[in-house]
């Protein structure tokens, strides 16, 4: 598992996470019965958790989901999947940092991922993610959003795990990613990664279809279609400003705000 750290190690581990929009969550997840209900449950997210404008994978923060088996009651999930069969609390944190996203191509086959795959799938809820693009020796980070304004939906896979010294129960995610589309081609240059990656944005009516049963060949294939990269026309990325090092932006909301390197080559 150690590989997709050295691989993804500046991948979609830093998102924006606003739950503030909570309303705009519940209308965009819910149908018409569930908005109300949906809004009481996120306005308590969101006294429990503080807005999050620019946070680390490695931090390991709770990420806002929807799983398969509560498809309409968001619920706060910490980001680094734990497999239920992990020992330790000491080897639970092994996995963290090497779980933060799950490779499509391999979810029903790779240890650490399949039960989740077939059993234990879930949206993830962002309103836009960071990617790095690589310049000599010099990093920018660049903000991806949808056009439209409205809130990213990633393709998740959760996991309940139980310490069995404590008996405490985490509930863990890590985000799936497929091929990079054109856009993220350009910006995700990382030279020792094996090509561009993004993580798997659903459209919104593909969103019931990633919680459908997993137990079969023909539900797991239908599932594997869905791990396509978003039409890039669909995205809008900016460069922002540093957000780790000691110039790094405050988590606040001038972290997303669009910042101009004048060194900067890439056009988009």
């Amino acid at each position: 598992m150690a590989d997709l750290v050295y691989i993804w190690s500046k991948m979609c581990y830093t998102a924006q996470s606003l739950t503030q929009k909570a309303i705009k969550y519940a209308q965009h997840r819910g149908d018409t019965e569930h908005v109300e209900e949906l809004q009481k449950q996120l306005s308590l997210f969101l006294n429990q958790h503080p807005p999050q404008y620019h946070v680390s994978g490695f931090a390991h923060p709770h990420l806002l989901v929807f799983t398969n088996q509560q498809p309409y009651t968001p619920q706060a999930f910490i980001w680094g999947l734990i497999p239920a069969w992990t020992k330790s609390l000491a080897d639970a944190k092994k996995f963290w940092n090497n779980t933060l996203n799950a490779r499509g191509e391999s979810i029903f086959e790779k240890p650490s991922f399949k039960n989740s795959a077939i059993n234990k799938r879930c949206l993830v809820y962002v309103d836009a993610f960071y990617e790095y693009h690589h310049q000599g020796k010099q990093t920018y980070p660049y903000r991806i959003a949808l056009k439209s304004g409205e809130p990213m939906c990633f393709a998740g896979l959760w996991e309940e795990w139980t310490d069995r010294s404590t008996g405490e129960v985490l509930n863990t995610v890590s985000l799936v990613t497929t091929t990079g589309n054109a856009l993220m081609t350009k910006i995700h240059n990382n030279p020792q990664a094996e090509g561009p990656r993004m993580p798997v944005i659903l459209p919104k009516d593909k969103l019931n279809e990633w919680l459908i049963d997993g137990q079969t060949e023909t539900a797991q294939t239908h599932l594997k279609s869905l791990l396509q990269p978003l039409n890039e026309n669909e995205l809008l990325a900016h460069t922002v400003g540093k957000l780790s090092g000691k110039s790094a932006m405050p988590n606040q909301p001038c972290a997303l705000e669009p910042f101009n390197y004048p060194d900067l080559e890439l056009a988009l």
